[in-house]
This record gives structure tokens, sequence and C-alpha cells, in this order.
């Protein structure tokens, strides 16, 4: 299989179905920023991290192929002539959503009460997750422009809000579990 088509050299790209749009379709925007999270998500994962955070790393990470591939599809040829669904995979479950609350309340457990927001940094993994997190929130926002224009599965967009939620806790958790410093945001009066 050739990774080079030229089928994109002139700024176009196919959705899967055959639709051609530019390469700057807010489509294209919104599985190509759900792209760049899965990078950064499998960048976390690559770090010295618990095993239990490393395999739900890989469950979303597949997760958001799954998302991505929802999104490349052309909604108006989502279903064949038969009736079937073109794209022939598992969609977003709440399952999917329910692991992530519970996943983040496991973790919650173990930390102190939020009081402050808290800056990103205090070590390199904590910061990944708050990079993946930015990336995760900027993803949810063309996903729910794209919403706008051509409805989207409501689960993909739940569990991209709370995928956020959930690279949030686990930065903090991670800060706990490093020892790493958590700098809390105490705005300075003049």
């Amino acid at each position: 299989m050739k990774i080079y088509t030229k089928t994109g050299d002139k700024g176009t790209t196919a959705l899967f179905g055959g639709t051609r749009v530019p390469k700057h379709h807010i489509r294209i925007e919104s599985y190509g920023t759900v792209d760049e999270l899965n990078s950064y998500i499998g960048l976390i994962r690559d770090q010295d991290i618990n095993q239990q955070y490393k395999d739900i790393l890989i469950k979303v990470q597949h997760e958001l192929f799954t998302v991505g591939a929802i999104l490349a599809t052309d909604p108006e040829k989502a279903v064949l002539k038969n009736g079937k669904e073109r794209l022939n995979i598992n969609k977003i479950s709440n399952e999917n959503i329910e692991l992530l609350e519970k996943e983040m309340d496991v973790m919650n457990e173990a930390l102190p009460t939020m009081t402050h927001f808290v800056l990103p940094g205090g070590h390199q993994t904590v910061s990944f997750c708050h990079v993946a997190r930015c990336v995760c929130r900027r993803a949810e926002r063309l996903a729910t422009a794209l919403n706008e224009a051509e409805t989207i599965e409501i689960n993909v967009l739940t569990y991209l809000n709370r995928l956020s939620d959930y690279l949030f806790v686990l930065a903090r958790k991670l800060t706990h579990d490093l020892q790493a410093d958590e700098v809390k945001w105490i705005p300075k009066k003049y």
C-alpha cells in the first residue's frame, strides 16, 4: 500500500464515502485535531507512569480512532443503499464515557480538594497531560462547530468533553504521584 496518492496535491481530500472537500474544511480540522490529540496521548503513555493509566490511555487512543472515523465520514453517504451503515465499527458508547468518569472518581479520591485553578507544569509528564487537555478542548470546539453545520453523534461531543476533564484530573494525579509541585493560581490584587 502506497502512502502517497497524489490526489490531495491541489488542496482537497476525500471523506469516507468519497466526497472531496478542501483540506481546511471544518470536518477535516475536527478529525485532524483528534489525530493530533491521539499523538499527545501516545506521548503521555510513553512516560514512566502507572500501568493502570497506560491501559486507560491505550483504550482512549482506540476510541479516538473511532471518533476520527465518525468525523471523517460524509453524513450524506454514511448509510448505504441497502440501509446498512458505511462505517462498520463500534460507536462511542455510554460505557466509554462512564469509564472516564469512573477513572476520574477513583483518582479524585486520592487528591486534595481543589480550591484554586492550577498552573500547568511541575513535571514534564504533567505538562504533556495539560497540552493534551488543551488539544482535546480544541477538538471539542471544532466538533461542536461542525455539529452546528452538520449534526454529528452526541456521544462524540460528550466523549471529547469528558476526555478533557479526564486529562485534567490525570495531570493532577500525576502531579501527586510524581511528588511535583501543584502551583495554585492566586490572582494578584493591585
